[in-house]
């Protein structure tokens, strides 16, 4: 099954998020994740959707999706032509004998540090969800307290843009 992307310019009415859910539910497609935020128009909310699935299925959600009355504006998101980009938030049990490794990978991934008491380190990194992996695989060696991730954000490169 191939990693998917779409994002969806949805008018921003109340129900459309659960409605554009729906679809993927009634065919038993999995969300990896989603993301909602406003865009520069207020009326107008951005809908962004990983998944993992078979081509044939994609296309049908996309294409109901896009028959949805509040659908604005729907497209796939290919990784070659686009920045897709998670937040991670990761807590570390402060423990000296790691501090200085641990320090090393947060320098080689470009993370940084946003909150550091006696107990514990709260790093942050933003990049690519396959880049986020490799740094959860990469400190898994060190006590982990807590861990959360924001759902993907896409944008394609250069002058591209698909306002409505």
């Amino acid at each position: 099954m191939k990693k998917q992307c779409m994002v969806v310019l949805v008018e921003n009415n109340a129900g459309v998020l659960a409605r554009v859910a729906s679809l993927f539910v009634q065919r038993g497609f999995n969300i990896h994740s989603l993301t909602v935020s406003p865009t520069h128009d207020e009326r107008i909310s951005r809908i962004t959707i990983m998944t993992n699935g078979d081509e044939k299925t994609f296309t049908q959600i996309m294409r109901q999706t896009g028959k949805l009355v509040e659908t604005k504006l729907i497209f796939s998101v290919e990784p070659t032509f686009s920045l897709i980009h998670e937040i991670l938030l990761i807590k570390f049990a402060a423990e000296e004998r790691h501090n200085e490794k641990l320090k090393g990978l947060i320098s080689i991934y470009g993370a940084k540090v946003v909150d550091k008491t006696d107990r514990c380190m709260t790093v942050e990194l933003t990049d690519t969800p396959q880049r986020l992996d490799g740094f959860i695989e990469d400190t898994q060696k060190f006590h982990v307290i807590e861990m959360c991730r924001s759902g993907a954000i896409a944008m394609e490169r250069g002058d591209v843009t698909y306002d409505v």
